[in-house]
C-alpha cells in the first residue's frame, strides 16, 4: 500500500539526501520524495511517497524518521 508521509526538516545541505538514505536503505520503495519552502526560512517540508506491505512497515519508516535530529 501506498502511504504520504510530510515531514519538517531544518534547512540544511545534505537532509533530503539523508532521508531518502535511510528510507532505501530498509528496503522500503519510495515512490516520490518532494522538498519545498515553508513559511519559516529555515525549515523544509519534505513530502514523501512510500510502498509499504502493512502497518507495521509503516510504523518503522516513522519511527526510522522520528529517530533523525540534525
Amino acid at each position: 500500500m501506498k502511504r504520504t508521509l510530510a515531514v519538517l526538516t531544518e534547512n540544511k545541505p545534505g537532509v533530503l539526501t539523508h532521508i531518502a538514505g535511510l528510507i532505501s536503505r530498509r528496503s522500503f520503495n519510495i515512490e516520490s520524495i518532494a522538498a519545498s519552502y515553508t513559511e519559516e526560512p529555515d525549515m523544509t517540508r519534505i513530502t514523501i511517497d512510500v510502498t509499504v506491505e502493512d502497518d507495521v512497515q509503516l510504523e518503522q519508516v516513522i519511527n526510522q524518521l522520528s529517530k533523525l535530529i540534525y
